[in-house]
Order: structure tokens, then C-alpha cells, then sequence
């Protein structure tokens, strides 16, 4: 399978508010596939959203199991429309993405998350989530709602260009 492109910032369609997913079929699993593709391809993804890939659908692949920042974890996440319905705990951790590649930043995020979400099959779950995996959900939600972890930097001097 082909690797979709990831548009990068000032990319527009970046700022955009997703659309929710409504259809659920083989077409959407093709998309989540691909969208997993796309994020093993990139360094060190461990989560991808729609909208990096041009796509306004409120879907995100999520999978922390080969970071190397240990944490306990639910595997491989395909995740259409995910809502954060709880948040608990405050940490301050580095963030990267793969739509801003040159930079990172200290991020502040909820260090557990209870969050639902729609399965393959249009069945909604729910799942609780904390550390990396947590920061991980939260960093593709807000690619959802048109929001950039450079967006949530705690300062200016907490932006860095990667080397």
C-alpha cells in the first residue's frame, strides 16, 4: 500500500475543524490501514490523524507499544470520532509531530484521560488512558479540532528546532 503524504504547517486545512465519521465500512477500515501506514513511515510516529493526510475526518491511529518511552498502553488504537470525557493530573512533557517536523516543545497535558470512541464497526467504547499513551491521545485529538501542539507550548523558549 502506498504511504499518504502528510501536509505539513502553514498547511490551512491543518487549522480546520474535522468532520465526524457517519459511514462505517470497508472504506474507513482502508483509510485507518493507510493512515497506520503513514505513521510507521514517519520517525518515531506513534500517532497519526486524518487531517495530516488532507483528510477532515475525525479519525486517529494511535500505537505506543515501540516508543521508547515506557509506558503502559492498549496497543494499536483506531479511533473514529474520540471525545476526552475526563481529564485528571497535569504533566509537562516534549511534543513532536510529524506536520511540524522541524520542532519540538514542552507540552502541558492531562496525565490521565478517560476517552470514548467509535471501533471499526460504529460501536462505541471507552477506554482510560495515562502517561505517554494519554499524551499521545490528547496530542491527535486536538489535530481533530484544528489545534497544533505549538499551540500549547508553555513558552516560546520552550520550542525548539530539532537538529
Amino acid at each position: 500500500m502506498p504511504v499518504l503524504k502528510i501536509i505539513k504547517q502553514p498547511d490551512a486545512r491543518l487549522r480546520q475543524k474535522a468532520a465526524a465519521v457517519v459511514t462505517f465500512d470497508a472504506q474507513l477500515e482502508a483509510l485507518f490501514d493507510l493512515l497506520e501506514e503513514t505513521m510507521r513511515a514517519g520517525p518515531g510516529g506513534v500517532g497519526i490523524a486524518a487531517p495530516q493526510v488532507g483528510e477532515s475526518l475525525r479519525m486517529v491511529v494511535v500505537d505506543c507499544r515501540a516508543s521508547l518511552r515506557p509506558c503502559k498502553n492498549h496497543g494499536l488504537l483506531y479511533m473514529a470520532n474520540p471525545v476526552v470525557e475526563e481529564m485528571d493530573g497535569e504533566t509537562l512533557g516534549r511534543e513532536g509531530c510529524l506536520s511540524v517536523p522541524d520542532w519540538v516543545g514542552m507540552v502541558k497535558r492531562a496525565q490521565t484521560i478517560l476517552v470514548s470512541y467509535d471501533d471499526l464497526h460504529g460501536q462505541r467504547r471507552q477506554i482510560e488512558s495515562s502517561g505517554f499513551e494519554a499524551r499521545v491521545i490528547q496530542h491527535e485529538v486536538d489535530h481533530l479540532d484544528g489545534i497544533l501542539f505549538i499551540d500549547r507550548v508553555i513558552s516560546t523558549k520552550a520550542l525548539v528546532r530539532r537538529l
